[in-house]
């Protein structure tokens, strides 16, 4: 506080109330974190979940066009006439001010587009599978995109509130210390001068009666 902030009640008042917006700022902050990390816990393990069914479901859609293959030789033609999909659209929602995608997908038309006498019932298998594969792609693009946002958002709420915790308020309440020291000692040294007048002024009203007439 020294050499920085006069020892005045008027900077003692605003100290405190700087004082007391920290300390709620540290606890705004302190509850934004954990709810960021309760909703960054349930997105890791949701992100973990669906990676482990896309890895099982993408084994099985493979598998699938393996027996496609070969029960229908070269699969080429049928590949190509499945259409480009662009039913992807993606909003967000704000979770304590963290903008968290959202994505929609269009699901596809369970229907082959296909021909049914170019193709059999192991590629339909195959392409219901895929089909299953990019829903599940989609999904885990959201929630890892959430959990990426969510790290970055923690990360920074917590460097604040550090901040905060660790330097500004302890700084705050050692100014506010230190002003009311000084405004103590002044107040001290106040009443000390007012009665050293007294006790000079009561000397001399006694002196004076003392005096002969």
């Amino acid at each position: 506080m020294a050499g920085q902030v006069f020892a005045t009640k008027a900077n003692l008042m605003a100290t405190r109330k700087s004082l007391d917006l920290s300390s709620l700022g540290f606890d705004l902050l302190d509850r934004k974190r954990n709810v960021l990390i309760r909703e960054l816990m349930q997105r890791v393990d949701e992100a973990k979940a669906i990676k482990d069914e896309v890895s099982a479901t993408f084994r099985q859609a493979y598998f699938a066009l393996q027996q496609a293959n070969m029960s229908l030789g070269k699969i080429d033609h049928l590949v190509g006439s499945v259409p480009v999909d662009d039913s992807l659209q993606m909003t967000s929602r704000s979770v304590m001010g963290v903008e968290i995608p959202h994505l929609t997908y269009e699901d596809a038309d369970p229907r082959p587009v296909y021909g049914f006498e170019l193709s059999n019932s192991k590629f339909d298998d195959a392409y219901r599978k895929f089909q299953k594969v990019k829903e599940l792609s989609v999904r885990l693009a959201e929630v890892e995109n959430s959990v990426y946002r969510l790290a970055g958002a923690i990360r920074k709420t917590q460097k604040r509130a550090n901040a905060l915790e660790h330097i500004i308020i302890p700084d705050l309440k050692a100014t506010e210390k230190a002003i009311t020291e000084a405004l103590e000692e002044k107040d001290r040294e106040e009443f000390s001068r007012l009665k050293v007048i007294k006790a000079q002024k009561e000397k001399a009203a006694q002196a004076a009666d003392d005096r002969p007439a």
